[in-house]
């Protein structure tokens, strides 16, 4: 059963990069760093998480599903891999790198295969966990084309476990969102890839 999207155009402040660049600026006084070669920097960081790392927020995904929906045929098995991911972690603010996997078995409806990567796109660039990420997509998917089965795989690398604490370099997560009735879990996961790693 569809279920309700909490991730679809979120209300949100408006935006004001001034009072962004302000303060990124008093953040590195504060830690002590004023050097001259900090200059614009306050400016640079609240236009690359407006314009590119938060960019998501201004993405409406249950309407860029809607529009790209299409009729199906006949039961289709659809997959789309290595969609590649950029997020953003909220917790320290520091980048996640890897790749989505798109699953869905299509009754009466298919997408697009480019509004599949837009929608992981749509919900990768926000401040987003990785497991709300995979429950966005397939709560969109689930709710327009109403198919079998359908599920998100993503495998992420975590700057927040590289860079600080564990220094975990080299580690991955894997997390699997899916919805459909019990007996189809192993297919979709067969599908997705699941346990297989980061590459194909």
């Amino acid at each position: 059963m569809p279920q309700q999207s909490s991730t679809s155009a979120a209300p949100r402040s408006p935006v004001d990069r001034t009072q962004a660049a302000a303060a990124v600026d008093a953040f590195l006084r504060a830690i002590g760093r004023d050097e001259a070669d900090l200059s614009g920097t306050g400016a640079r960081v609240a236009d690359m998480f407006i314009d590119d790392l938060c960019a998501g927020y201004a993405v409406d995904t249950r309407r860029l599903v809607e529009g790209a929906a299409i009729e199906a045929t006949s039961p289709t098995l659809v997959v789309v891999r290595d969609v590649p991911i950029v997020t953003t972690c909220p917790h320290h603010l520091l980048p996640s790198l890897g790749s989505a996997t798109v699953a869905f078995k299509a009754t009466v409806r298919l997408l697009g295969l480019g509004a599949v990567a837009a929608l992981v796109d749509a919900h990768a660039r926000r401040l987003a966990l990785q497991e709300r990420i995979g429950e966005g997509v397939v709560d969109d998917l689930d709710a327009v084309l109403s198919p079998e089965w359908v599920g998100c795989r993503l495998v992420l690398a975590h700057g927040c476990m590289i860079a600080r604490g564990e220094r975990a370099v080299g580690t991955t997560v894997e997390t699997v969102a899916m919805r459909g009735p019990p007996d189809r879990v192993a297919e979709a996961h067969a599908a997705l890839g699941v346990g297989r790693g980061p590459a194909r």
